[in-house]
Parts: structure tokens; C-alpha cells; sequence
């Protein structure tokens, strides 16, 4: 099987470009590819994985990836999926992200002896000479095809910026800058890029004559239909100082029954025929699966030592095994009492538990919180210091467990 017909199989690919001439480009290894990764964050995140997943694969087959930093388009913002402007970002803090975006990304991609390049669009970018760019790229725009696109389309009665309207002259220009530097001849991205993605490899054309193509992948959904890696609490972070590796691990072993299938294919290198026989399993057995999943992931995350702690700590507590060493744990110091007590609310947000005192009095009155195993319903409850000298462990609904200590 070629490794394009693969990604058909395993649910990847979304909209394509002239697909033979991309299939023939990928399975014999001549794609020069890049994905852009915009450092709105000092973390990447599960949306990004599966591009790094993407890019693995291709690489793996001898294509050349390139990972586009956006330090240049990050001044302006992607409007896609959003309903409001962006906040505009210091240039300190663009260039903090990006370099945290390096290291995450070294994991993954082989960088070494020019197998994949690491570029930042802010060396061509912040150079640009406004004029220059009206007169040479902004004539081969057409305005009305870009209202017609649906990341502006949205965005047309709660307000678009003229800043945010160039965004997408501005990731035109990115492939149209590659192409010319390094050879570049297909974009990867969400399907929610198709436009953008669109305007790039129409830019090639008119300026240079040449043929360029473009690939979208299907964006993962979990069953409430947001984007794979977004949660009431936020994204799901790949660095492991804002995602314990516990709770990322237990994050996909609490996917809902119907994605597991779909994230075995998508974010997993096990075989297809393998995920096959898992595919067959049902009612309680699928927890195997689950298992499987979260174990792969947070192998390629966190390492495979880092993954089998998870997996011990997680039956561990599942079984009723007690408190695991593993568990994601907050170390309280003499600070957070007051006369040698401290109140079940102020424990759930010095654990991140809950966000606010408001929600985690929320939580409680709806039966949602149980210390050692049990449940707690008013949120009055105080615990003396002592009570944390061996530990105690928060359960958050049916799945979350959290423990705290006393430095």
C-alpha cells in the first residue's frame, strides 16, 4: 500500500488538489512539504500532534517536511474559528513561543543532515515592503473570492479587521516564499485552511507558472463535535509542566466510545490491520482499546517509560489499588492553612481542579467531588494539616483523581 493510499485508510485526508499528481509526488518520496504551526501559545497541543503525526509518516516515507513557524503571521492573527480578534502579542512573547514550539517539535521530526527543515516566516515577513506587497501580490487576489471563504465568512457580522483580512495574502505568500527558498511543492493543513491554502498555490501560478498543490486533513472531533484537544478547561498540552503526563494519558483513555477507532487511526503508528481487531470489540471490551490508545499517545508524547508509569498508575486506581505515586499531585505549603485548616474549595483550586471558588462550589453541590472515596456535599468541609502528611486524593467526577501533600 502507498503511503497516500494510507492516509485515505486511515481517515486523514479531507480535500486535495489535483490528487494524482500528489498521490505520485508522495508515495515516491519527491513531496517538499510544509505545515505552519502559528505560536499563539509556549505549548503545542493535541491539534498540532496530528500535523506532527502527518508530517512523521510522510518523512518516514522519504519526504522532505518543512514546519513553518509563524513568528511573522502571528502579528496579524487567523481569523479561522474565531469570533473575535485575537489579542496582539508582544514580540518577546512570539519569539518565547517559538522557540518553546522547537524544542516540542524536535521530538518528532528528524531534523538532522537537511531530512526536514525548521523555518520561521518572520524572515521574510517582517521585511516586506507594504507597497511592494500591494503591487506584487496583492493584485493577484481577487476580494470578492475572499469573502467567499469561509474563515472571513464568519467572521462578517461580528466584525473583521482589515488586520485579520491580509491573513491570508499573508499565508500565500508564506508557500509562494517557500517554493522560491527551498522548493516547497505542497501545503498541509486543517481543512479549516482550504482557502488560504487555495490562495498560495494560485500565487505560484500566476507568478511563477509553476504547479503547486495542497492538502487538507480532516480536523479529529470528539463526540460533542469541538476539535480533538480542547476541553471546558482548555487545550490539552503537549508540554508536560502545563499537561501532566497522567492526565494527558487519561484524557484519551476517557475518550468517548465512538472516537477510539478513529484516534487509533489518526494519531497512532500501529498497523491498520491491527486496529482492525480492535475494531471488533464491544461493550466493555473496548476499554482495551482505550488503554491501547492512551498508551500509544503518550508513548510518542512523554516516551514509552513515561507511558507504561501512566498505565500502572491508572489500573492502579481504577482497581482500587490506593494512591499512586504517578497520580498528578499538589504539594501544599504551611501558607495554604489557616489555624492549621484548609477549606475543600480553596483545595480544588490550588489544584486546578476548579478554575474559580464559584465552580467549585458548583461542583460540590452537585455531588461531583469525593475525598478518599468520600463524597463530599457541603462545601463548608475543612481539613486539618495533619490529614496530609500521607496523602490525600480528590476524585473529579467519575475519572479524575488528583492528590495533595504537605511540604
Amino acid at each position: 500500500m502507498g503511503v497516500y493510499q494510507e492516509l485515505v485508510d486511515r481517515g486523514l485526508i479531507a480535500q486535495v488538489t489535483n490528487e494524482e499528481e500528489i498521490r505520485e509526488l508522495v508515495d515516491n518520496g519527491k513531496a517538499v512539504f510544509y505545515i505552519g504551526f502559528d505560536p499563539t501559545a509556549d505549548s503545542l497541543h493535541v491539534g498540532h500532534f496530528m500535523a506532527l503525526c502527518l508530517m512523521k509518516r510522510l518523512q518516514m516515507a522519504g519526504n522532505k517536511p518543512i514546519a513553518l513557524i509563524g513568528g511573522g503571521t502571528a502579528y496579524i492573527g487567523d481569523p479561522s474559528g474565531r469570533t473575535d480578534m485575537r489579542s496582539m502579542m508582544t514580540p518577546e512573547t512570539i519569539q518565547h513561543n517559538c522557540d518553546c514550539f522547537k524544542k516540542q517539535m524536535s521530538r518528532f521530526i528528524d531534523f538532522s543532515d537537511g531530512k526536514a527543515l525548521m523555518v520561521n516566516n518572520a524572515d521574510w515577513l517582517l521585511g516586506l515592503n507594504y507597497v511592494d506587497v500591494l503591487r506584487e501580490v496583492g493584485a493577484c487576489f481577487s476580494v470578492n473570492n475572499m469573502l467567499r471563504a469561509e474563515c472571513y465568512k464568519q467572521r462578517m457580522e461580528k466584525g473583521l479587521s482589515f488586520l485579520e483580512f491580509n491573513y491570508m495574502i499573508m499565508q500565500s505568500y508564506d508557500f509562494y516564499a517557500l517554493y522560491q527558498k527551498y522548493g516547497c511543492n505542497m501545503q498541509f493543513g486543517g481543512d479549516d485552511q482550504w482557502s488560504n491554502m487555495l490562495g498560495g498555490t494560485e500565487l505560484i501560478r500566476k507568478k511563477l507558472g509553476r504547479d503547486a498543490y495542497a492538502m487538507t486533513i480532516n480536523l479529529l472531533l470528539n463526540s460533542e463535535g469541538k476539535k480533538m484537544g480542547k476541553t471546558q478547561s482548555g487545550a490539552v498540552w503537549l508540554d508536560e509542566k502545563k499537561k501532566y503526563p497522567y492526565d494527558f494519558f487519561q484524557y484519551w483513555r476517557n475518550v468517548d466510545d465512538a472516537d477510539v477507532i478513529k484516534c487509533l487511526k489518526m494519531l497512532t503508528f500501529l498497523p491498520l490491520d491491527e486496529i482492525a481487531q480492535y475494531e471488533r470489540l464491544e461493550g466493555s471490551e473496548i476499554n482495551r482499546a482505550k488503554e491501547i490508545l492512551a498508551f500509544e499517545v503518550t508513548k510518542l508524547i512523554h516516551g514509552e517509560q513515561e507511558a507504561a508509569k501512566c498505565l500502572d498508575a491508572a489500573r492502579a486506581v481504577f482497581a482500587g489499588g490506593g494512591v499512586s505515586g504517578d497520580m498528578p499531585t499538589t504539594i501544599l505549603t504551611e501558607d495554604a492553612f489557616t489555624d492549621e485548616k484548609i477549606s475543600v474549595i480553596e483545595l480544588l483550586v490550588a489544584g486546578a481542579l476548579a478554575p474559580s471558588r464559584g465552580e467549585a462550589r458548583r461542583l460540590i453541590q452537585q455531588g461531583g467531588i469525593s475525598i478518599d472515596d468520600v463524597k463530599i456535599t457541603d462545601f463548608n468541609t475543612y481539613y486539618e494539616k495533619d490529614a496530609f502528611a500521607d496523602g490525600i486524593v480528590v476524585r473529579k467526577g467519575k475519572k479524575v483523581f488528583h492528590r495533595y501533600i504537605i511540604k
